[in-house]
């Protein structure tokens, strides 16, 4: 346990610091403290523009906007290219954290006696008839424009408007609305200015150096610059006429400010003084916890085994044979971990924790196990087991399976309690009213679902072998299927787990268990429904033990499933809120 916790510790970092090629974040400084690691400068790409009410995108350069000097484009991928994706640099340059207000872009003149003028304003004019939208990119991020609309809701788009058009018969299309300005029938009003917030998060320490874009947004504007020499980007809107008669010239100006984001807390974050709040019957949790570890392990290391061949079908009873002797030497390990997660949970009776996980469960199955044999011994079957035997499994519970829990409890309790990243609250705070769907059964339903998918087909040759009587051999697929069923316990219960922590719901530790363990549910009813259409068995005494040995299984099933599941999600609450900022 600790060799693996040592290397998840290990990894970790290194996962941390791992980006892919051409996804790195860029850090941005103030200019003069500039880095290699760090920069000043911003650049503001563009990409093609698009329309609702046409298919045709068009480059940037088609509309006569402001180019930059220097053109560069960044190399463009053959998805990009299908796509008809045409970024290119811009004129619109920005030095982090210094802001400008009404800057000059540049000019473009427009004389009604040049054809080539006419021709560039009319294909203006036509991208702004047809509702054109500019699409812009800094720092890798779409440049958005949010605006309200009914109900108090605001509404973000990825791009923005060329400009608007009100027909001669007075009808104005969406980007109009924003201005009560546009009213002039038969005209053309640009958006020659844009408003733009970039917002960032400063670096806490070495290893994050400078800044980090985390949005940009901007806000479309019209004004007519009467002066090019003293811009102020106030009063009338840009109007085009919709008959080209006189000289125009469009003044294109931008301002931009930026913002530190301020992290408020919302949705998971809130609950990060409650969510390492300790269990209710945490007792009961760490003695699940105990023997879902030993259970696992011995299912791990058994259909390796299996792989290899050291387990052939051939060889009769060799699979249960390892299975028993397997679980007998593994106590150590339940009780470590059922020691350490009740520490852990902040519970005293150290005492009953070892009982418990020694005899609870295994109890229970004996008990079964037991009561089955009786059936058989009463019904003269050659399948009852010799008194003998009992005894000899008895002898190893006791006196090698228990004593090896006791040293792993030991063990276990000298461990200092596993720290939380974050500190728990003295007063438990008050949980919202939860949708169907975030409450606690419907959740733990839907969480079985997934994984008893992975393993049904498996399922029903497992069933034929046992009450069949056909030989099961595929080792090395069921091996293939039990990781499929790892990976599939332990994300669908990530996530159902984060939906609920979104949900400021920070009861996560039963229902992580209860959400995978539920498969085991599934298991049963699929055994029901073996029996009664596969199975052609009679008799009250054939059918107890049928569902006397399933419960067997269920159990196994659901200690090991909810195991899973509660570590991947204890692993997965524990990094999220590793790096939540807390004062």
């Amino acid at each position: 346990m600790r060799l693996l916790a040592a290397a998840l510790l290990l990894v970790a970092p290194l996962g941390a610091a791992f980006y892919l090629p051409g996804l790195a974040p860029v850090s941005f400084c103030e200019e003069g403290e500039e880095t290699e690691s760090c920069k000043s400068l911003i650049e503001l790409f563009v990409n093609r523009l698009d329309s609702v009410e046409s298919v045709l995108p068009y480059e940037y350069d088609a509309f006569d906007f402001c180019q930059d000097k220097e053109e560069k484009r960044p190399s463009e991928n053959l998805g990009q290219v299908l796509f008809g994706e045409r970024i290119a640099s811009s004129p619109y340059k920005f030095t982090f954290k210094k802001q400008e207000t009404c800057k000059k872009v540049c000019t473009r003149s427009y004389d009604p006696g040049n054809s080539a003028d006419k021709s560039k304003l009319a294909f203006l004019k036509k991208g702004m008839q047809l509702n054109y939208q500019h699409h812009w990119i800094i720092d890798n991020m779409p440049v958005t424009w949010c605006y309200d609309v009914e109900d108090g809701q605001k509404y973000c788009n990825p791009g923005f408007p060329i400009g608007c058009f009100v027909t001669p018969d007075g009808r104005v299309k969406d980007a109009c609305v924003i201005n009560s300005e546009f009213n002039k029938k038969n005209t053309f009003y640009l958006f020659n200015h844009v408003d733009i917030t970039i917002m960032y998060h400063s670096g806490k320490d070495e290893n994050w150096p400078g800044a980090r874009l985390v949005m940009a947004r901007l806000k479309p504007q019209s004004y007519k610059h009467a002066d090019e020499n003293n811009l102020s980007c106030e009063g009338p809107p840009m109007e085009i006429p919709g008959e080209f008669t006189s000289k125009l010239n469009l003044v294109y100006t931008y301002s931009v400010t930026f913002e530190e984001d301020a992290q408020e807390e919302f949705g998971w974050k809130l609950v990060h003084g409650d969510v390492f709040r300790p269990p209710r019957k945490g007792m009961l949790l760490s003695v699940f916890l105990g023997q879902g570890t030993q259970i696992f392990i011995m299912t791990f290391i058994t259909l390796f085994l299996a792989c290899l061949g050291f387990l052939s079908p051939a060889n009769r009873g060799a699979l249960m044979t390892c299975a028993v002797v397997l679980w007998v030497l593994l106590g150590t390990p339940a009780g470590y971990v059922s020691a350490r997660m009740y520490k852990t949970f902040r519970g005293e009776k150290w005492k009953t924790n070892v009982l418990l996980t020694a005899l609870l469960c295994p109890g229970i199955v004996f008990a079964d196990f037991f009561i089955m044999n009786l059936i058989l011994w009463v019904k003269g079957s050659s399948a009852a087991i010799p008194f003998g035997t009992l005894v000899a499994i008895l002898a190893m519970w006791f006196g090698i399976s228990v004593p090896l829990t006791f040293v792993g409890a030991y063990f276990g309790f000298k461990e200092k309690p596993i720290e939380h990243p974050v500190r728990t609250n003295q007063i438990p705070r008050q949980i919202p009213e939860q949708s169907f769907f975030t409450k606690p059964l419907p959740g733990i339903i839907m969480g079985g679902i997934l994984p008893f998918g992975c393993i049904f087909i498996q399922l029903f040759f497992i069933l034929n072998s046992i009450w069949s009587h056909q030989m099961y051999y595929m080792f090395g697929f069921l091996f293939l299927v039990f990781i499929i069923l790892l990976i599939t316990c332990s994300e669908a219960t990530v996530l159902l787990c984060y939906f609920h922590l979104c949900a400021e719901d920070y009861h996560w530790w039963w229902r992580s268990f209860l959400t995978s363990s539920f498969t085991a549910v599934y298991l049963f009813i699929y055994a029901v429904h073996y029996f009664f259409s596969k199975l052609q068995i009679t008799g009250t005494a054939s059918t107890i033990l049928y569902f006397g040995y399933t419960m067997i299984m269920v159990l196994i099933f659901f200690l090991f499933t909810g195991t899973i599941g509660f570590f991947a999600c204890f692993w997965f609450v524990s990094k999220i809120y590793s790096v939540v900022k807390v004062d």
